[in-house]
């Protein structure tokens, strides 16, 4: 293994997989003066880019009726977790066209869930658990 390699396997951490088209919400930890606290970024994945400890992924949401988009290492220590809420159904890499959308033509598809995930749910609602 090359040196760089090594380097990198020292930084990695284990996070939730998730891909573009994806809604996350992103738990940053922001430090104000001496206290730290946790603050939520909810939106969706239209870009990711690098590999390795490198990565960075975009995230863009809508707040007040101004589109808002962060950029994030994948590997930051500012990043507590990352909760992916809804599969997003997409064909591309980049979804930057969201940008001059808004309303119900930015929203995108969620992926359908496979046949075994709906039959285990059923089973689970004819048991009653």
């Amino acid at each position: 293994m090359n040196l760089l390699g090594a380097l990198e396997e020292h930084y990695k951490k284990s996070i939730t997989p998730f891909h573009v088209g994806d809604t996350v919400r992103i738990s940053v930890k922001v430090v104000e003066g001496d206290k730290e606290r946790i603050q939520p970024f909810e939106g969706t994945v239209i870009a990711r880019r690098g590999s390795g400890t490198r990565e960075m992924f975009t995230v863009r949401k809508i707040s007040f009726g101004v589109g808002v988009e962060r950029i994030f290492p994948l590997l930051s220590p500012s990043i507590d977790k990352i909760d992916v809420l809804k599969k997003g159904d997409v064909r591309r890499a980049k979804l930057y066209y969201l940008r001059g959308k808004k309303g119900k033509a930015a929203k995108i598809k969620e992926k359908e869930r496979r046949f075994s995930e709906q039959r285990d749910k059923t089973v689970q609602s004819d048991t009653g658990t």
